[in-house]
């Protein structure tokens, strides 16, 4: 059997907004250190309550206006009504953002499931149908190659996927994962179940394998076993084993006809950097490089 030949895929990159001075210098070095990679958008996530959402619209337009990229504005489904939730969309609209990643939200600290606001959308496909009433965005939802926790399993949770395809989502991206198969296979069971918009892996490159494991266990993420091991002998080379080993996995998906990555960076750029130069991809001069 031959594989598909190797092709040059496009890139995006994921950012949370700062919360103080120190992660907003934290954010604009992830943003100057990714951005001459040429993502096609970076995304913005974001929170619920009056605040968060605050810095996500403020790291956006900082983002569009001193490093000149695409921006992506996360939009969630927790603690806001739905006229809130479109007037947040109104302002990204007004910022220039035509991309929005809509997701349900994970319920609030303190609370163990999501409940939605009185006035508020009940989940992801309804804020798809919502945002479609307001502009003409393009819209990427979540999926799960492992089955989202809350659902009894992967068919219902495939099932739940078209419901927001069918809402008006053009893409979707996944949680991520480690194992390739995993992907395939979801990806062949979408196609088969009537899902045919683009569905980008999500890659986590592995800052710290302790932390990962513990986010993992909360997201339903398979984590291997060789991978315990290899980071259990790793010692000082633990950056250079989580690059060897995202590089690994995104060459395999590139091979397997993948054309577009999306990099879950938690703001510290540099393995995501070192792994896509790693991949091949060159750099361009930043448009600016000031904070201030």
């Amino acid at each position: 059997m031959t594989q598909n030949p190797k092709q040059t895929p496009s890139l995006s990159f994921e950012f949370f907004p700062p919360h103080d001075t120190d992660a907003t210098l934290r954010l604009w070095r992830s943003v100057e250190r990714l951005a001459p990679l040429g993502p096609d958008y970076v995304s913005v996530t974001y929170g619920a309550g009056g605040t968060t959402r605050e810095r996500t619209v403020s790291a956006i337009k900082t983002i569009k206006d001193r490093a000149r990229l695409n921006v992506a504005g996360h939009l969630t489904c927790v603690g806001a009504s739905r006229e809130e939730t479109q007037e947040v969309a109104r302002t990204y609209a007004r910022l220039g953002v035509r991309r929005i990643v809509a997701l349900r939200g994970d319920a609030p600290k303190g609370a163990d499931r999501f409940v939605p606001h009185p006035d508020g959308y009940g989940n992801a496909a309804e804020l798809v149908a919502g945002l479609r009433e307001v502009g003409n965005f393009d819209i990427a939802v979540a999926a799960y190659p492992e089955g989202h926790p809350e659902a009894p399993d992967l068919n219902a949770d495939i099932e739940n996927l078209k419901r927001k395809i069918d809402a008006g989502a053009t893409s979707a991206i996944t949680q991520f994962f480690f194992e390739n198969e995993t992907f395939l296979r979801f990806r062949d069971a979408c196609a088969a179940a009537g899902i045919l918009v683009p569905i980008t892996p999500g890659i986590l490159p592995i800052e710290n394998f302790a932390k990962m494991v513990n986010f993992a266990a909360r997201c339903q993420a398979h984590v291997p076993d060789w991978m315990h091991d290899a980071f259990r002998n790793a010692g000082d080379e633990a950056d250079t084993l989580a690059t060897a080993i995202a590089t690994e996995q995104c060459d395999d998906l590139i091979r397997e006809g993948v054309d577009h990555l999306h990099f879950y960076t938690l703001n510290n750029p540099d393995l995501t950097y070192n792994i896509c130069r790693a991949l091949g991809f060159g750099t361009v001069a930043l448009a600016s490089a000031s904070v201030a």
